[in-house]
């Protein structure tokens, strides 16, 4: 089984949500088909998301929404 450190992955300056959000959404492409960014042995799409994460392959990306009050 592998295993993902949360200390390393908490040091990518994202808050846990963001975390969150970003693993699901990669695990979710995972799910669908999409190609690991990377080379591991995992089979399980929540951990390869977060391999991807702490290599750095894949981060949170805030896109702004037309008509947003958010400055």
């Amino acid at each position: 089984m592998a295993y993902v450190s949360l200390e390393k992955l908490a040091k990518k300056d994202m808050s846990l949500f963001k975390l969150i959000l970003t693993a699901s959404a990669r695990a979710n492409e995972l799910a669908q088909g999409a190609q690991p960014l990377i080379q591991t042995a995992s089979k399980k799409v929540s951990t390869i998301a977060l391999e991807e994460i702490l290599a750095g392959k894949v981060y949170y990306k805030e896109v702004k929404r037309p008509g947003s009050k958010k400055s």
